[in-house]
């Protein structure tokens, strides 16, 4: 105790004030790299949000915190398979299922797997909440330059962007039970936009999407549907307006995309 009294009196307190900041400082960054490292596993692991404003300009998501009313089915994949990334899976028949949200890049994949696989792909079955306009824009004009028919299944969702996709099929097949929906555009730009620009972009989005569904034989009601309806909501479309603004084809009857 003697000796302990005596070392302290041999130390001044900006001595002892520096070793405690020092080892507050140590022990500060310990946790740092303790939770660096578990956001940076977090963040490896997470789904593709594409909401996410730092990701390139989308429509929203169709798995949104919006209250959805009068949907024609229920969605049988689940949140989670929705909100990943979308693959590619090609099944019998020709049919290369395409699930999951449309993220930047996803064209590319798409046409990396249509190129490797394309003589064996006769349709597109769509089961996307959506994502990425440019993607979307991209994998409907490959589908329509390769002579592909899209569906979605029973128990299947396309909402969102992915109709674009759908539209780019020679014909068009869902079920009756698929949920199909659309919304309003938004950007979804890293930087943070002035309204001005953020409506500037948003116009030349619709108008680019516009021209397209109208390449592809679809009627303006579509799109009209789409930008009535706020974004964290849903304008679903039934067997009939299907039909009506033509993303279903004539002669491809809803009964076929089981």
């Amino acid at each position: 105790m003697a000796g302990l009294k005596a070392f302290s009196a041999r130390v001044d307190d900006g001595m002892l004030m520096r070793a405690f900041f020092h080892l507050l400082l140590g022990a500060a960054l310990i946790f740092v790299v303790i939770d660096f490292r578990e956001i940076a596993a977090q963040n490896a692991a997470a789904p593709f949000d594409p909401a996410d404003p730092s990701v390139a300009p989308v429509l929203p998501p169709a798995l949104t915190t919006g209250e959805p009313e009068d949907a024609p089915g229920e969605v049988k994949t689940s949140a989670e398979a929705l909100k990943q990334a979308i693959r590619f899976d090609l099944q019998p028949g020709g049919i290369l299922a395409a699930r999951g949200a449309i993220d930047p890049g996803a064209a590319e994949r798409f046409k990396t797997e249509i190129e490797a696989r394309g003589e064996y792909v006769k349709v597109v079955s769509l089961d996307s909440p959506g994502g990425s306009v440019a993607d979307a824009l991209a994998m409907s004009k490959l589908i329509r330059e390769r002579q592909l028919n899209t569906e979605v299944a029973a128990g299947a969702l396309c909402a969102s962007s992915c109709p674009i996709v759908m539209a780019g099929g020679v014909e068009r097949r869902a079920a009756e039970t698929a949920v199909i929906g659309v919304h309003q555009v938004f950007n979804g730009a890293r930087e943070r936009l002035s309204p001005e620009r953020a409506m500037s972009e948003a116009q030349h989005t619709t108008a680019e999407v516009t021209r397209h569904l109208d390449a592809m034989g679809i009627k303006p009601g579509l799109w009209q549907k789409a930008m009535e309806t706020p974004p964290d909501r849903l304008a679903y479309l039934d067997a009939k307006t299907l039909r009506e603004v033509a993303l279903t084809t004539d002669g491809a009857s809803t009964a076929e995309a089981k």
